[in-house]
């Protein structure tokens, strides 16, 4: 048989332009090297009957209208806000760091004076990075944000991305500001949600279609000289694409201890970071995301690991200058395939996407540069 498109891996990215392009008459072959679809955002219910996230917690946010009515006609969606907590000094405080989180550390005179400071300088309702929050000259919030950056920041970004903050691009330090406000939430998008029957199951419905042929535990490169095909759609590791041809690109992976135990709630929210203590970076508790009765509650333990080829899977693009410079060496190789070979997704893009952000790119390049070929 022939297909119009061979596509790359089963994840959002994959998924969804397999699932855009079937609607449009095209016949697809969907291949995964893993045993399941819905990439890293696969989740699965555990015999204790609560639904775990096997890669680690995914809660979709978006601003975007678009993004979220495309994806509400294969899920329902069960309202959920997310909410963390940060172990510091001996207390839980919520992150993103605001005006909750310094009632709880310091006194009630000198958090008011902070708090009546910040508002002065910045306003209210205001996101503002750390590093932004450091060059301040006021000699008291000077200490806040040296504070929070100590505490908070600084322990967490190493053990996440063997990094200090200073030596990341913009774009990471700045997805978690200090947020002047009382709104523990930590994202304040429009759109907060989980899918209802889980992310596998939206997934699911988004690849039932009968132009879309599914193969799992298959690696493309064992296959691609067996098939016919017109275009290649890749969502995996651009570098690993071109076989590593200018060396491999930077990424840190993670590993998962899960545990489950015999009581119904183990902590307050569903995720507690550990910024300082412990090599883990944080504790989920899946059974705060869906309603779920069990006597039984599943967490995972999260350990931050430096990338190996073939040894485990890529999880963050690390955003640094020299990192960029060298994807686009990669980049410059995809380009001369442009109209045959199509790059999305966070892998092949080498970008720090969220779940949103990979559903809009690949509805953007199915409308500009897919509809109608």
């Amino acid at each position: 048989m022939k297909y119009d498109y061979l596509i790359v891996g089963a994840g959002f990215a994959g998924s969804v332009l397999a699932e855009r392009l079937a609607s449009q008459g095209n016949k697809i072959l969907l291949v995964e090297k893993r045993n399941h679809i819905s990439g890293n955002s696969y989740d699965y219910k555990n015999e204790a009957g609560i639904v775990v996230h096997k890669y680690g917690p995914h809660i979709f946010h978006t601003q975007n209208k678009k993004v979220w009515n495309y994806l509400s006609r294969f899920t329902d969606w069960h309202e959920y806000s997310h909410k963390v907590l940060a172990e510091v000094d001996g207390k839980k405080v919520p992150v993103p760091f605001n005006f909750n989180s310094i009632d709880i550390l310091f006194d009630e005179v000198k958090s008011r004076n902070l708090r009546e400071k910040l508002i002065q300088t910045y306003g209210e309702e205001v996101k503002i990075p750390i590093l932004k929050l450091k060059e301040t000259t006021d000699d008291e919030l000077k200490e806040l944000a040296d504070f929070i950056y100590e505490k908070i920041f600084l322990g967490y970004t190493t053990k996440q991305w063997d990094l200090k903050p200073e030596e990341l691009d913009f774009s990471v330090t700045s997805r978690i500001p200090v947020f002047l406000s009382r709104d523990d939430r930590y994202f304040q998008d429009d759109y907060q949600a989980i899918p209802a029957q889980g992310y596998t199951a939206m997934f699911e419905k988004m690849l039932d279609h009968p132009n879309i042929e599914v193969l799992l535990e298959v690696d493309y490169k064992n296959i691609i000289d067996k098939i016919s095909y017109d275009r290649m759609i890749f969502t995996g590791a651009i570098d690993d694409f071109f076989n590593y041809k200018f060396g491999c690109l930077p990424y840190r992976s993670l590993e998962f201890d899960f545990q489950t135990l015999d009581k119904e709630q183990f902590q307050e929210t569903a995720q507690v970071n550990y910024p300082n203590a412990h090599d883990y970076t944080r504790i989920t508790e899946f059974k705060h995301f869906l309603p779920t009765k069990s006597n039984q509650t599943t967490i995972a333990y999260e350990y931050p690991k430096s990338y190996k080829v073939g040894k485990n899977a890529p999880y963050y693009p690390i955003p640094k200058k020299e990192n960029q410079e060298l994807y686009e060496k990669y980049k410059a190789l995809a380009d001369v395939l442009a109209g045959k070979v199509f790059f999305a997704g966070r892998l092949a893009e080498y970008k720090y996407y969220n779940m949103d952000q990979v559903v809009g790119t690949a509805l953007m390049l199915f409308e500009k540069k897919l509809i109608g070929k």
